[in-house]
């Protein structure tokens, strides 16, 4: 071994005795911080602050994105110290909403994986956990309607957003003689189901049509829950992610498979408080329009003339109720923005209803 390669590693060891000393130097300020809140110890516009000036300052070479999820993870044991966050998320384990939830958390807390959407509801409004992250819309297939359904009557509110790239695998249990047809359409024999939730299956179906055009379509509640049943069906794949793949010990058989290369699933981050401003905000509402002629209009002019930028409108309609419907809007900016909080009051002024679901970090 020669004598710069033993220099180099002499100099790696020592910092990392430094960063250590710092890391324990810096969860000993969290925890007096911690101390003098006596209170709610997660912060989301603090932690999104914290993340934004790290990765503006980073020189390099780490790339932003590494920074970002290094220093969530040290948050998120520092915080772990004061207080251990329960999460509910829709399971079980492998699931994309899982890993939108180490996304928005770090590691460092309790996991509370729910067999729906509506049960990671209920976990938080019955304090079985202290958030939840729900899907809420994909770039390719849309909204997903049950959250829209459920957060209109639930007292939650949204306090943060996680954006997650998903990345779309075919997976399956191979045995060591077939690991070899692995990326070729050897892997591919024989499989006479794909398990998935729908949302995937549709994210994917140029490829299956293409691929796999006589193979059943099973719509699971969750990707998670398609790759368990792969895993115990040699007959069988699942249209999952690489957490799925670990979780359940299957092969990824064909990667990348979404129809989409940028396919993106924004989820919300639920709990009983929204967020303070962070400096760079969305505020989400619903609202109703009365029954008249050119209400809806009316009802988002506000927002044009305060000057406030719209990035959501959606529609849906009001249940047990033929042709009403809700308008789900997001918009730039927090609602204790001055623009923002004029433009409310004008809307609320104009609208047969209308709820603040909340306002929160935007995400990058």
């Amino acid at each position: 071994m020669s004598d710069e390669l033993l220099k180099l590693r002499d100099r790696i060891d020592a910092l990392d005795t430094q960063l250590l000393r710092l890391l324990n130097e810096r969860a000993g300020l969290a925890q007096a911080v911690g101390h003098i809140k006596n209170g709610q110890i997660y912060r989301t516009e603090r932690e999104a602050q914290v993340l934004r000036r790290l990765v503006a300052d980073n020189p390099g070479p780490l790339k932003p994105e590494n920074i970002e999820r290094l220093f969530r993870e040290i948050m998120s044991a520092c915080r772990d110290l004061e207080q251990h966050l329960r999460i509910a998320y829709l399971g079980p384990q492998g699931t994309f909403s899982q890993a939108a939830a180490f996304k928005q958390f770090g590691h460092a807390v309790g996991e509370v994986p729910c067999a729906t959407i509506d049960e990671t509801f209920r976990a938080v409004e019955t304090g079985r956990a202290d958030y939840a992250v729900v899907p809420v819309e994909n770039s390719t297939e849309g909204a997903v309607s049950r959250t829209l359904d459920l957060i209109v009557g639930s007292p939650l509110k949204i306090c943060g957003e996680v954006l997650l790239p998903i990345r779309q695998h075919l997976l399956r249990k191979i045995d060591a003689s077939a690991a070899s047809r692995v990326g070729d359409e050897g892997g591919l024999a024989g499989i006479q189901r794909v398990y998935g939730h729908a949302q995937s299956l549709a994210q994917c179906q140029h490829w299956l049509n293409q691929h796999l055009p006589g193979a059943e379509r099973v719509s699971t509640v969750s990707n998670a829950e398609g790759a368990r049943l792969a895993a115990e069906d040699a007959a069988a794949a699942a249209v999952a992610g690489d957490s799925a793949a670990q979780t359940y010990g299957l092969n990824v058989v064909a990667p990348r498979i979404e129809d989409e290369p940028n396919n993106t699933t924004r989820f919300l981050v639920l709990s009983d408080h929204d967020a303070l401003p962070s400096g760079r905000d969305k505020t989400s509402l619903v609202m109703s329009a009365p029954n008249v002629p050119g209400s809806v209009v009316k009802l988002l002019q506000p927002l044009a003339d305060a000057g406030v930028s719209m990035t959501k409108f959606e529609s849906r309609p009001v249940k047990g109720a033929n042709w009403e419907y809700l308008f789900f809007v997001d918009l730039e900016g927090h609602r204790d923005d001055p623009a923002v909080a004029a433009a409310l009051k004008e809307v609320a002024a104009r609208a047969a209803m209308v709820r603040l679901l909340g306002s929160y970090p935007a995400a990058r």
